[in-house]
């Protein structure tokens, strides 16, 4: 066919170039090119479609050549007309991910494209690493194997020489281990940071600071900003750069440049100086549309962040303007609020005069710091007026220095300087918390302000709607409270399935949430009766079973089964007494979607709480077993004509024996308890007090009785020995705190989150100053 020569070389004067137009590409091409993955795949059915129709000269080297100038005007208009086809072929079978990629990367306004050049860049993205690019026109071997494509080349170009294939073969593989080895020695030297074997591989000149030297197409320049922070050594080869590339402008197969990478290792220095020798690179973007100031967020790097935001912002033209005018401006705020640097965040939305989206604030919602707990509060206050307050340290040691020893008074000190170290060191964690939470909350109003004052009020609930939904999902009442106070309708929003704020916190156990309604005014009361598309109540949504995320923060089945009552209870006394067996759109009243809900966790509460009552059951008895042996046979015997103790008048004796008959009657109490566990019926509503109850005093019974067994064990021992050894009390009384302290450590957080959740305050009905609505 006429059309096969011609594809041959590309172009022949008065050829005809193959257009077949009618050719639907996609019944060809069924696997869309998005990764390194599908890349065999979708080459193999491209080569069928490109051979099938004549078209596969368009990707030959030749290609490169075709009309270098355009005096064969009818030819050149033909052959581009064929090239374009073949190029909206591919284009067309990419994903929108390698499609930009290969656009923004070839396509430039002073320049045509072939299809030869999207080709050779996409085998660069997503081919074989070290793979060869197709070198002359394909045959049918290359649909099978990527090997034929190096013999084709090397065939070629033996004709132009006096060697045989085999020689020039050898030859060329020779030069390939040589430059491999040249590669991995620069590559070792820079992590190694030796500047004098680095400059030795490059004044040979075998490879330049602008070549690339890994298979995922870094340049020795993108290594060295990569790894090393020797400034000298950086800008030394920055300079060698500059000779042949003076805009730097050198990219990876990822399309990172090398702003990119001082980005994402967080080089800040190195940063500076790319910026000082071009300032474009702060607006360049990678493969993936990112600029180097975004992935300096996505990484955490607060301070290269800010000298990046700082230089942008200094720029006074349209890419600056587009940097924050745009929704890859939102995605910048995103990133930052994503990684928890809000103060980058605050920094950096002072420079936006527009949002696009509500991803900013549902980053917010998303991502919202935890309050401090009680005891870091405290700790913080404590602190601040100890460590500032030089004159209370002074205080101290001057009293320490007057009624101490010296041995004592320089191991006190030693103490008391170690102990305001690491209080030092937790004050700076728990400062950082507090300044994170202060420039979160100080965000969250400033984007708040900025969409009521830069959108119309009538577009607004498409900004704050999603966002407020997702703080209550997420237990961030501070969010919650935030955008109502810029928005009042948001207290309105509803979600996919019909449910409102309250609604939600009810489903999500979102307690703090849920506690805004003890500071709303009347309106409060609508929720009572409220309803949603499926006739629940919120006492059916409260009988739902809490999400697997919320349950998980709970330890302890039992635990968890207590704490799902303790909802159920707070709202079947908030609704209308009506609403308690009211029945939904399935039949069902609230305690009956309790049960069915909660059916599998009750049985696996029940598991948990016989093994836990085992468990200590047999710990008990034998606790048990011990001190009343030992309650029989007192240490050193009795008299034999009155039976009374030998050791009856020593202190050591009368501790024994008080210790012993504590360690007996409470690990007798403790047994008894375990066994009225293991003998309960194990309802539901057993859960909520009686079994927690039982569990406690059992184990609160047992540390008395562990605690009282080693007191009269080392009195016994004292009694024993104690006549003839008295230092003998010294290791006696340090081991004795060694099982005990065991204990506390592995048991006490149980025995303190149980009471805690028994006894404690309520997580419900903590009602806060302002009033909420």
């Amino acid at each position: 066919m006429k059309m096969a020569a011609a594809c041959s070389s590309c172009h022949n004067s008065g050829a005809e170039y193959p257009y077949p137009s009618h050719v639907c590409a996609p019944n060809f091409v069924t696997v869309k090119l998005s990764g390194r993955e599908k890349y065999s795949v979708w080459k193999t059915q491209m080569l069928c479609l490109l051979e099938s129709h004549d078209m596969l000269g368009f990707i030959t080297p030749a290609a490169h050549n075709s009309f270098s100038g355009k005096e064969k005007a009818g030819d050149y208009s033909l052959w581009r007309r064929s090239d374009a086809l073949v190029k909206g072929w591919i284009l067309g079978s990419l994903s929108e991910h390698a499609l930009m990629c290969v656009v923004i990367d070839t396509d430039t306004s002073d320049f045509y494209y072939t299809v030869k050049d999207v080709w050779d860049k996409l085998k660069i993205i997503y081919g074989p690493p070290g793979a060869p690019l197709i070198t002359q026109h394909a045959t049918g071997s290359d649909l099978e194997k990527e090997e034929e494509e190096i013999t084709v080349e090397e065939n070629s170009i033996s004709e132009d020489t006096n060697l045989s294939k085999e020689e020039e073969t050898d030859k060329r593989r020779k030069e390939a281990d040589e430059m491999a080895k040249v590669h991995q020695s620069l590559y070792e030297a820079i992590l190694s940071q030796s500047s004098g074997d680095i400059n030795l591989i490059l004044n040979e000149e075998k490879v330049k600071a602008t070549d690339k030297i890994t298979i995922n197409g870094n340049t020795t320049l993108h290594v060295a900003v990569g790894t090393t922070k020797n400034m000298e050594l950086i800008d030394h080869m920055l300079n060698l750069a500059t000779k042949d590339k003076p805009q730097l402008d050198m990219r990876n197969s990822e399309g990172s440049t090398l702003l990119h990478v001082a980005a994402i290792v967080g080089n800040l220095d190195a940063a500076k100086i790319l910026v000082e020798k071009n300032h474009d690179l702060l607006f360049a973007k990678d493969n993936e549309g990112h600029t180097p100031l975004a992935r300096a967020l996505s990484n955490m790097h607060t301070e290269t962040c800010l000298y990046l935001l700082n230089h942008s912002t200094n720029i006074h033209d349209i890419e600056m303007d587009r940097l924050f005018d745009c929704t890859s401006g939102d995605e910048l705020l995103v990133k930052a609020i994503s990684s928890k640097d809000y103060h980058s965040a605050l920094v950096l939305s002072k420079h936006y005069q527009n949002l696009h989206s509500d991803s900013v604030l549902m980053a917010i919602a998303q991502n919202f710091p935890q309050k401090l707990n009680i005891w870091d509060r405290t700790f913080y206050t404590c602190l601040l007026i100890f460590i500032f307050n030089n004159s209370s340290y002074y205080v101290v040691l001057f009293i320490m220095r007057h009624t101490l020893i010296n041995f004592t008074n320089i191991l006190l000190e030693l103490i008391l300087v170690i102990s305001i170290f690491v209080a030092a060191m937790h004050f700076k964690l728990v400062k950082k918390g507090a300044q994170t939470r202060h420039d979160a909350t100080y965000l969250s109003k400033s984007i708040c302000n900025l969409i009521k004052d830069s959108k119309d009020s009538a577009s607004h609930h498409y900004y704050y709607t999603d966002p407020v939904l997702e703080a209550t999902r997420q237990n961030a009442y501070e969010v919650v409270v935030k955008i109502v106070s810029f928005f009042l309708n948001a207290i309105w929003s509803v979600n996919e399935d019909g449910h409102n704020i309250i609604q939600c916190a009810v489903i999500n156990r979102s307690e703090k949430v849920y506690n805004l309604l003890y500071q709303m005014s009347e309106h409060k009361k609508i929720y009572r009766t409220t309803k949603d598309p499926f006739e629940n109540n919120l006492l059916h949504l409260a009988a739902r079973l809490a999400p697997t995320n919320k349950l998980n923060l709970i330890s302890g089945v039992a635990l968890q089964i207590q704490r799902e009552l303790q909802w159920f209870k707070e709202v079947e006394g908030f609704v209308c007494p009506l609403n308690i067996i009211q029945k939904n759109s399935f039949g069902e009243t609230p305690q009956m979607v309790f049960i069915r809900e909660h059916k599998e966790l009750v049985i696996e509460g029940e598991k948990w709480m016989k093994t836990t009552a085992e468990s200590y059951t047999i710990t008990t008895a034998l606790i048990t077993t011990i001190v009343f042996a030992a309650a029989i046979t007192v240490p050193g015997g009795s008299n034999q004509e009155t039976g009374i103790p030998i050791f009856t008048n020593k202190t050591a004796f009368k501790v024994f024996a008080v210790s012993d008959a504590i360690s007996l009657f409470t690990s007798v109490t403790s047994l008894l308890m375990f066994f009225s566990i293991l003998t309960t019926r194990f309802a539901e509503q057993d859960f909520l007090f009686k079994l927690p109850n039982r569990l406690i005093i059992g184990l609160a019974t047992l540390f008395v009785s562990t605690t009282a067994m080693i007191i009269a064990f080392g009195a016994a021992l004292f009694l024993v020995f104690g006549q003839s050894f008295s230092w003998i009390l010294v290791p006696i009384g340090a081991l004795s705190f060694l099982p005990i302290t065991s204990f506390v450590t592995l048991q006490f957080p149980l025995i303190t989150e149980l009471m805690s959740s028994t006894y404690g305050r309520s997580i419900f009905g903590k009602k806060r100053g302002d009033p909420f609505y």
